[in-house]
């Protein structure tokens, strides 16, 4: 079942796509947004072997609370043996992370289509997301 996360300046929707699930955060990913995201991404990394795609292309805006939410579910999802994709375009994020140390942190990739298909070891074009 897909859920979406509101709240000032900020939104998360999700998709499943193939086997995993795609979330896409769009606005400020601050101080503010962290507590309501958190629990989302909290439900989607319980299970065993999750497999979660974060697509932060619509992001305008993401502090350190904001990669400490994304590092809390990197660390979730490693503890189940599961798989965390990041979806970006552009320098904006990586350059985020690379200032912040996390430069090796994510795998990093342009589009959920890819992400999915790297397990596969191709990109599904018609998949694009």
């Amino acid at each position: 079942m897909a859920h979406t996360v509101t709240g000032p300046g900020f939104r998360l929707t999700e998709r499943t796509a193939g086997e995993a699930t795609v979330a896409r955060l769009h606005g400020e990913i601050d101080i503010r947004a962290v507590l309501p995201l958190r629990a989302r991404l909290d439900e989607l990394t319980a299970g065993d072997r999750p497999y979660l795609v974060v697509d932060l292309r619509a992001v305008s805006f993401i502090d350190c609370a904001g990669l400490g939410l994304l590092c809390r579910a990197r660390d979730r999802i490693g503890r189940r043996h599961g798989r965390l994709r990041v979806v970006t375009t552009g320098d904006r994020v990586p350059r985020v992370l690379r200032g912040a140390g996390l430069g090796s942190a994510f795998e990093l990739y342009g589009s959920p289509a890819e992400a999915v298909a790297a397990d596969r070891g191709t990109v599904l074009a018609a998949a694009r997301g």
